[in-house]
């Protein structure tokens, strides 16, 4: 645990959170008793933490002090040395769960995640796979216990997808599915080559927090909405209404359609959730970058234009090459069930690069 600084923060929360609890009896009632307890429940682990490393540690002082006694008997001093040594294996874990406790929250990892994935390079291939990367996410969401809203749909003639953006709702899933913003690229033998050639084809996914009002201040003003009539896939009509929306955001160029729904209203609405998401990433980011130069590393900085991961069906493996990670299971992993294994090891590579910055 790091020295003097770390102390006197454990110091300050377990302060903090006497202070709640005796704020929390006063019996403030509605938000005021949520904004309360939501702080009360992030503290418990880091409080809970400290204490045990403190109890750890003393015991481990009064070992130590029986066996520098020289009154003390050899049975004693054997049960005291075998107790010492367990405890002493288990301090520095301790120590290193409270430093990972002790690190900066996203403060945007509880919320639900707003999910796009569009075919890149590769035709109607990369459509395809697009397609099956939207199934995969499902699949986990679903193994997750959240729920996944398709917002908005573009499809092609053979059934694959040219862009969606879903809404995935549950408690953590953007603190999961951050990790997955980049270029996906797929090698495979296409169902129409002929020639059964593996063809490398590409999607790129983007994750956004779900943000309210609140979060981000948008300006009627600063807003271009223009109304048209809704399209298919192959260009049909789908009503004979200006349902559909085309929003932009005139600061930052930032343009959002939908038309999924048959109600201007509902396509309107929509359309601001996704530009509301997309204009608080680009102010995330800003704030990010002047803040730490550790949020342009690879892992978790969403930059679209990296490639982050590759599916390969003829050796059935799935490489994440931002650490660099293989598994040879890649049935499980488009079906949701081993995508927590490559997350689980992208988190904890995330969390060694900031426990090393507060390190330096």
């Amino acid at each position: 645990m790091p020295g003097l600084i770390a102390e006197e923060q454990i110091e300050r929360l377990l302060s903090r959170q006497s202070e709640l609890e005796q704020l929390m009896s006063e019996g403030p009632a509605g938000e005021a008793y949520v904004k309360l307890a939501r702080e009360y429940a992030e503290l418990s682990p880091v409080a809970d933490c400290a204490r045990a490393l403190r109890k750890l540690q003393a015991s481990v002082r009064d070992l130590t002090e029986l066996l520098e006694a020289s009154d003390s008997d050899a049975e004693m001093r054997a049960l005291a040395e075998e107790e010492l040594a367990g405890l002493s294996e288990k301090e520095p874990q301790l120590e290193q769960q409270l430093r990972l406790l002790l690190l900066p929250k996203d403060v945007d990892d509880e919320k639900n995640a707003i999910l796009e994935v569009r075919a890149g390079t590769g035709g109607e291939e990369a459509a395809l796979f697009a397609g099956d990367l939207l199934r995969m996410y499902q699949r986990y969401a679903e193994l997750h216990g959240w729920q996944v809203e398709i917002i908005s749909l573009s499809e092609t003639d053979l059934d694959g997808i040219k862009e969606v953006v879903a809404l995935v709702k549950g408690s953590g899933a953007y603190a999961r599915l951050k990790f997955e913003s980049g270029v996906h690229r797929v090698q495979r033998v296409p169902e129409t080559e002929a020639g059964g050639r593996i063809h490398t084809s590409a999607a790129t996914v983007a994750v956004l927090p779900e943000v309210e009002e609140i979060d981000v201040d948008i300006d009627e003003k600063d807003l271009r909405v223009e109304t048209y009539r809704a399209q298919g896939a192959g260009g049909q009509h789908v009503n004979t209404t200006d349902s559909a929306v085309r929003m932009t955001y005139l600061p930052l160029g930032i343009v959002v359609t939908c038309q999924d729904e048959k109600s201007q209203h509902k396509n309107r609405a929509k359309a601001m959730t996704i530009l509301r998401a997309r204009v608080y990433e680009v102010e995330r980011r800003q704030r990010d970058e002047a803040r730490a130069a550790e949020r342009k590393s690879q892992v978790g900085s969403g930059d679209r234009s990296e490639r982050v991961r590759t599916y390969n069906f003829p050796q059935g493996r799935v490489t994440d090459h931002r650490i660099n990670l293989t598994l040879y299971k890649l049935d499980r992993f488009l079906a949701g069930e081993a995508v927590d294994e490559v997350i689980d090891s992208l988190i904890a590579e995330d969390q060694a690069r900031r426990l090393a910055d507060v390190d330096a």
